[in-house]
């Protein structure tokens, strides 16, 4: 069979998505879904890393949740350029607002999905995309949220004692090698919450760059949101899974 590699593209029935503000800001993104009308375990709605260093919805973590996570746990991927960033799907309207404005682009994310009747809602935020929930998320129509390499830069303590007041779960996975946050900074950091389970990763950096790293994150995503699907997930899956 063959193996899962950086490339791979699995099958899933997948749309590229408008996503409106209560500005008036047209923002362009991609929804993929397990193939052939299955219905979702979950959803994942995910929040890019810093596009001023360049970041954006394809960043390599979450283009691979979307290549991958619809056919081997059955979860929708919903992702988008927030604020004037942009991918080869586009350019979102407006421009850069350090965190401020783009509330308003969580809120549509999760107003998107919602409308769409998308199941079992959770945030995914790598780096600024964290700062984007701690500060913005605490939806009630969300199950709970998971952050990768979470800088806390922007959000603040009162911002994560409202999470912890929000009572939703947070998954925290924090690479032993981060350039922001290291494992005993943020342990100390998020026991403001108590839902929080943090989860030091060894080895990893804040780019997560590297195959082994890649499937460490999916896998504990999986695990979270769709306790159902066996983990470690599959490295080599039936040709007949690979689009193309």
């Amino acid at each position: 069979m063959p193996e899962i590699t950086a490339n791979t593209v699995l099958v899933a029935d997948r749309e590229d998505i408008e996503l409106h503000t209560s500005d008036d800001h047209t923002l362009v993104g991609e929804l993929a879904r397990p193939a052939g009308g299955v219905a979702p375990r979950a959803t994942l709605v995910t929040f890019h890393p810093l596009p001023t260093a360049g970041g954006f919805m394809d960043s390599h973590v979450y283009k691979k949740a979307a290549h991958r996570l619809p056919a081997l746990a059955d979860l929708a991927v919903l992702r988008f350029n927030t604020r004037g960033t942009s991918s080869p799907r586009g350019t979102s309207e407006g421009s850069f607002e350090e965190g401020v404005g783009e509330e308003r682009d969580v809120h549509a994310a999760i107003e998107y999905a919602e409308f769409h009747e998308l199941p079992n809602r959770w945030l995914v935020g790598w780096s600024f995309g964290t700062e984007l929930i701690l500060k913005y998320g605490t939806d009630p129509s969300i199950e709970g949220a998971i952050l990768l390499s979470p800088p806390l830069h922007r959000a603040t303590d009162a911002d994560l004692e409202a999470w912890a007041a929000f009572g939703k779960p947070l998954l925290v996975l924090v690479p032993e090698f981060d350039d922001f946050l290291r494992p005993a900074e943020a342990r100390e950091r998020f026991s403001r919450i108590p839902q929080a389970e943090l989860v030091p990763v060894e080895g990893a950096k804040h780019l997560w760059v590297g195959e082994k790293y890649v499937r460490t994150v999916l896998d504990r995503i999986v695990a979270r949101v769709a306790p159902d699907v066996e983990t470690p997930l599959p490295t080599e899956v039936d040709e007949t899974l690979v689009e193309g």
